[in-house]
């Protein structure tokens, strides 16, 4: 027997050994995996709150080198959970990682590099070796992997049957709480700002809403604005639409139970195009952001007085706030800052159009797409002259028809109204082009965005009650928008029409709408409407001296996630900007989903009851 052969039975004996070893203590390297498992996920908490005080704090040379000892435990424990699931978990690791998570943990096991080796006097490639040793590469490393670690540990946590509304809501009061302490670090502000005003910018901004009860323009840093719009874009975007992109994108081993969940979230058709999905949802927000910032920043180069740096922060925040639908501004006095309001009125247009594509809707994004790509295979079919596949002739499915006519309706009659209510008052001395571009913006913001160019102190009472009413429409479910959604307001409308044509079934382009969707809505409708009476009776007990319009258009700026204000948010006691946070974050994760994560699912009884009449007239 040859040498080569030997070597060769030698190593699968080997190897089978050392698969009946793993078979016979898979007992004990799981516990000893669990137990891992637990210490990389505080790990991972830990090293992200090491990295925030690593760049919020300023820091002497004595804290930087304990923080670094606790940088170098953590990389300890990484290490250690990366060689043990090799060594004894490989199989699962080899079919579940995906490539991106191979990277990740092979750049963590290069963090090893500077134990091993020194760093050379006169190294081959000097960049390389400059970044390989650098204190930067490792915290970065450590970062990517605590995140990576963090998300996949929550949708973990979904696979434990917890309703989905819990863990939502939970997510976003996480978010909210740590970024009222990240707000408040001395790097991020030009000077302090407390506790109750913090955690009121913060939930704001991670339930997209806008109202602050601080100058953002002269509190914050740029790294307080980055920051600032880091939450912005979570709330915007959705908390579980980060986490479960990271851990499918990342590792990508989760149970079909959760990848049922996420489908749902996300609206994608199958569960094998559910990572394509959450790409095209990001793929698109983060594209429409930069289109949109590239907008903005032609729309004010060089005419509003910034410097070039100061035009592009400005751009980028103003494209991410717009799509969010937040309405943050760090520009001194907002949109209606007397440089903007004498420009030539493109960046009012140019925002308005993000706005509106931040309120269209993921479910109808991805319908969109699923349009695109019929009618694209169609055109390629005929093209090469091939018989076209069978295509589904209603791609373009009820939600999306009924959400674009809604919006397009409510916008028009907006538009028109503002126009004819205040041509002669807020809009007075303005040109006709000015005066019908700030219809437009003014109609179109206050169904979610908050921006505002002129003063809402000074419209009209009639003003004021159409755009309460718009905020409380919003725009399209399942947006960056809030309110009670346009899809709402078709629906009980339709159910409306239905009733007085004396007719049994709500129906809408030759589709019959089903009847748990009119239940929801005239669910949503009720509580939208208690709720408010509720928070303003609240409020108005809180704050008897400040005028009750303006609080009353408070209450409905922050239920429904608006943002415009009266002029009063400063003004208001800690009691009371409590109650608009609890309302800020109830409009965003929904009263009807925390009510039934916290009830539960209650099926009927099998039990069928003699069925009356209520006189209603």
């Amino acid at each position: 027997m040859s040498r080569r052969k030997r070597i060769f039975r030698q190593g699968r004996l080997v190897v089978r050994r050392w698969r009946h070893t793993l078979r016979h203590n898979h007992s004990a390297i799981t516990a000893i995996g669990r137990v891992l498992d637990i210490f990389s996920f505080l790990a991972s908490i830990g090293c992200v709150a090491l990295f925030l005080a690593y760049l919020g704090y300023d820091r002497d040379p004595d804290e930087i080198k304990y923080m670094m000892r606790w940088f170098r435990t953590i990389q300890g424990i990484y290490v250690a959970k990366v060689l043990f699931n090799l060594l004894f978990d490989y199989r699962h690791i080899l079919r579940n990682t995906r490539i991106i998570k191979w990277v990740v943990d092979i750049g963590l096991l290069t963090t090893l590099l500077p134990a091993i080796y020194p760093h050379p006097d006169n190294p081959w490639i000097q960049w390389l070796a400059d970044v390989l040793y650098s204190r930067k590469f490792l915290v970065g490393i450590l970062l990517a992997y605590a995140v990576t670690d963090i998300c996949h540990a929550v949708i973990q946590a979904m696979g434990k049957r917890t309703n989905p509304s819990l863990i939502l809501s939970a997510s976003f009061l996480v978010f909210i709480f740590i970024g009222s302490f990240l707000l408040m670090m001395p790097r991020c502000t030009l000077h302090p700002i407390g506790y109750v005003d913090s955690l009121f910018v913060a939930t704001s901004a991670v339930c997209i809403t806008g109202l602050t009860t601080i100058d953002v323009a002269s509190t914050f840093t740029p790294l307080g604005l980055l920051v600032l719009g880091l939450l912005i874009q979570i709330g915007g975007l959705g908390v579980m639409t980060f986490t479960s992109f990271f851990a499918l994108f990342f590792s990508g081993n989760t149970s079909v139970y959760n990848q049922l969940m996420i489908k749902d979230m996300v609206y994608s058709r199958n569960i094998n195009s559910l990572l394509p999905t959450l790409l095209y949802i990001l793929g698109f927000s983060i594209t429409v952001e930069a289109v949109g910032a590239a907008g903005v920043w032609l729309s004010i180069h060089g005419s509003v007085g910034l410097t070039l740096d100061e035009e592009i922060v400005f751009s980028i925040f103003h494209s991410l706030s717009a799509f969010c639908n937040a309405g943050f501004s760090n520009m001194p006095g907002g949109l209606s800052n007397a440089r903007l309001m004498n420009s030539d009125q493109s960046v009012y247009i140019v925002i308005s159009l993000i706005v509106i594509a931040g309120s269209i809707g993921f479910p109808i994004l991805v319908n969109f797409r699923d349009i695109a790509i019929n009618t694209m295979r169609r055109i390629w079919s005929k093209f090469n002259r091939k018989p076209a596949r069978v295509r589904n002739v209603h791609i373009c499915n009820l939600n999306t028809k009924v959400a674009l006519y809604t919006t397009t309706a409510v916008f028009i009659i907006s538009v028109i109204l503002f126009w004819l209510l205040e041509r002669h008052n807020t809009l007075d001395g303005m040109s006709a082009w000015v005066q019908w571009v700030q219809a437009v913006f003014n109609s179109t913001t206050p169904r979610s965005s908050g921006f505002t160019s002129v003063n809402p102190a000074m419209f009209l009472d009639v003003t004021l009650v159409v755009v309460m009413f718009q905020m409380w429409i919003g725009g399209a479910a399942q947006s960056t928008a809030g309110g009670v959604k346009v899809n709402t307001l078709a629906a009980i409308l339709l159910n409306l029409k239905t009733i007085v044509l004396g007719r049994t079934r709500v129906t809408a382009f030759h589709r019959q709408i089903a009847t748990a969707s009119i239940k929801r809505a005239n669910a949503v409708v009720t509580i939208s409407v208690m709720s408010l009476f509720m928070i303003v009776v609240a409020m108005l007990v809180l704050e008897p001296d400040l005028p009750a319009r303006a609080v009353i258009f408070e209450c409905v700026s922050g239920l429904f996630t608006v943002g415009s204000s009266l002029g009063i948010t400063g003004e208001l006691h800690t009691g009371s900007k409590i109650l608009l946070c609890m309302a800020m974050f109830l409009g965003r994760v929904g009263i009807i989903s925390l009510l039934v994560g916290i009830t539960g699912d209650r099926r009927d009884r099998p039990v069928g009851y003699p069925e009356e009449n209520l006189i209603i007239n």
